[in-house]
């Protein structure tokens, strides 16, 4: 017996996209509540608000929302829930932020320069299918000129790499 093509791909409900994002939220409010109280959520005579009274607030009212969106997640935990995403739209996801994922953690040990580089290399021949001298000049052009424009133009320093260090910048 033959499938309708009108049934939905199985994929990943919005179950525990909800309960991780949820819960994420919580432990950034918990550290811009903490990190204010630190700093002091006080009102100063003749200054006004000490530096950390707003930020005192927005953490607390992101709190009070993601615990909304948990307590929400888990009463309904047992019921159907909506797709949130089918497996093949959560690969094309995955195709993307791996590398991104890759890119950011590159720059810390690599500079922003040889990363992107290498980011914007692997991104033209993997999905874009470009030629090598288009992904070549690419690749290399962008970070040349990014590098020209903020730390030459601009005076702005960005991350360095190991190569910048070698040729004295």
């Amino acid at each position: 017996m033959e499938q309708s093509e009108d049934v939905a791909e199985a994929g990943l409900s919005n179950r525990w996209p909800e309960l991780l994002v949820a819960l994420f939220m919580i432990v950034i409010g918990i550290i811009v509540v903490t990190d204010s109280i630190r700093v002091g959520i006080g009102w100063e005579e003749g200054e006004g608000p000490r530096a950390g009274y707003f930020p005192f607030y927005i953490g607390c009212i992101l709190l009070a929302s993601s615990g909304w969106v948990l307590f929400g997640a888990l009463t309904r935990f047992r019921k159907e829930q909506p797709q949130f995403a089918s497996w093949t739209e959560l690969r094309s996801v995955m195709q993307m932020l791996v590398p991104l994922t890759i890119y950011v953690a590159a720059v810390v040990f690599l500079g922003i320069y040889l990363s992107s580089l290498v980011l914007i290399a692997f991104f033209m021949k993997v999905h874009g299918k470009f030629g090598w001298i288009a992904t070549t000049f690419t690749a290399v052009g962008v970070p040349l000129a990014a590098f020209l424009l903020f730390e030459r133009w601009f005076l702005v320093p960005l991350p360095k790499g190991p190569i910048e260090l070698m040729l004295g910048f």
